[in-house]
């Protein structure tokens, strides 16, 4: 593997696009991680059949470190504990997101209307709406069978949110306004006489039957493949960067520090990649940060290595979290929608991201230790508060602190139109982050 200091910043995102690509869907999203995971020798741990065992048994006379991931629907946790790992060693955790503003698939979402096919679909998170318009997306999740069995599926280019004419709406251009029932239904077909059955489509994709099919979870996602463009290549349009753009940079530090762990002499924390399914929608489920997927693992790993309740909670409290989710980046066209002071760019750095009533959970130590952590990588960042008359939104991180009572600081690299269905990045950012996030693994804070 290459090590993440010598890759250049195309390479990185290169990367970055490929794995956007193949996670269409937060449960795309987790399978590419595992693939990833397991080609680099990471062992997948069942959590109703089997307990994390951080010592495994080795051949050679060095203890090797221990590499495991679990998967919960469309979150994964993953983890590299070193042979000195013991019952007070502390976590560090990276924690993002692998769902999108999107939409989801409803029951009976084959309908039928005026000569067109149309899908059903309900509204999932945030999304921009206009965004969506005019361009040519797919369906992509899971099918789950009659036997419990789960499929994953994706259409490639099949719908499309057709937008009203101009000729039609004269004054479309002086303020566009969409229902979000009567007018995000994408069409997919015409009625010609075939079976308008969006799950037989979706099932001959996944190679099952479709009477067979019980459940599923189904999103939209856009086709178009991410593209580095500028006038100096320096930009990167890409769709689900919030937050796969995270995702992709704590796993790449995390199998960067996997490929350090068996190192003789190798020490450090337990270094955890954590995540979660659902940010977008509240966190509020069994494989979201509200959930207790995050503390089932690090307890079994903690009784793994002999912890007792108190040692656990010990560890708890030496560990560290970076809640990574991408932030904003000043807009060059509405200026005064951003802090006057605090304007950040897109490519000088991820985001130290503050807010005073916690909706981010950053404080002055952990602002300090993100500063020597980017320090140390040589990474530049920059901090980003809210305009005082924007809402401000929210992370995992501060759910994380909650819930686990582990310090939490919160970054994320800067985009324009977050929640588009194709935001903009510098190419620059998302390997500065990685990098950040490697030093992070590494360091005992």
């Amino acid at each position: 593997m290459t090590s993440l200091a010598s890759l250049t910043p195309h390479e990185h995102i290169g990367d970055l696009g490929g794995f956007v690509t193949q996670s269409p869907s937060s449960f795309h999203a987790a399978h590419e991680v595992a693939a990833r995971l397991r080609e680099a020798g990471f062992t997948e741990l069942r959590e109703a059949s089997e307990q994390t065992d951080p010592k495994p048994d080795t051949d050679g006379s060095t203890p090797a470190a221990t590499k495991q991931f679990v998967i919960r629907d469309g979150a994964v946790i993953a983890w590299v504990a070193p042979a000195t790992a013991g019952p007070t060693t502390p976590f560090n955790i990276v924690g993002a997101h692998t769902d999108s503003p999107s939409f989801k698939l409803k029951p009976k979402s084959s309908t039928a209307a005026h000569g067109w096919l149309q899908a059903g679909v309900e509204v999932y998170g945030g999304p921009l709406l206009n965004s969506w318009l005019d361009r040519e997306v797919e369906l992509a999740g899971r099918l789950v069978t009659l036997d419990g069995a789960e499929h994953l599926t994706r259409t490639g280019p099949m719908l499309r949110f057709p937008q009203l004419a101009i000729h039609l709406d004269r004054a479309v251009n002086d303020g566009l306004s969409l229902n979000k029932q009567v007018h995000m239904n994408p069409v997919w077909g015409l009625e010609t006489g075939q079976p308008a059955d969006l799950l037989g489509v979706l099932a001959d994709q996944a190679d099952v039957e479709a009477a067979s099919v019980a459940g599923y979870d189904i999103v939209v996602a856009d086709t178009q493949l991410p593209q580095v463009f500028g006038g100096y290549g320096e930009l990167f349009a890409s769709g689900r960067l919030d937050n796969l753009s995270s995702v992709h940079a704590g796993l790449t530090a995390l199998l960067d520090v996997a490929s350090r762990s068996d190192e003789a002499g190798y020490t450090g924390p337990i270094s955890v990649l954590a995540a979660f399914d659902h940010e977008e929608v509240g966190s509020g489920s069994r494989s979201g940060a509200s959930g207790p997927i995050l503390d089932d693992v690090l307890t079994r790993i903690s009784f793994g290595l002999g912890a007792d309740s108190a040692q656990r909670l010990q560890a708890y409290a030496a560990s560290f979290c970076v809640s990574a989710d991408a932030g904003h980046s000043v807009h060059p066209n509405y200026p005064e929608r951003h802090d006057p002071a605090n304007r950040p760019v897109a490519g000088r750095g991820p985001l130290l991201k503050i807010n005073a009533n916690q909706r981010y959970s950053t404080d002055a130590t952990g602002a300090a230790v993100w500063a020597r952590l980017c320090k140390a990588a040589d990474v530049p960042y920059q901090e980003f508060v809210s305009n005082n008359e924007m809402p401000c939104g929210s992370t995992i991180g501060p759910l994380t602190s909650t819930r686990l009572g582990i310090r939490t600081v919160d970054v994320g690299i800067p985009l324009l139109s977050m929640h588009s269905a194709r935001e903009l990045c510098a190419v620059s950012d998302p390997l500065y982050l990685a990098q950040a996030c490697a030093e992070f693994f590494g360091t005992v804070v």
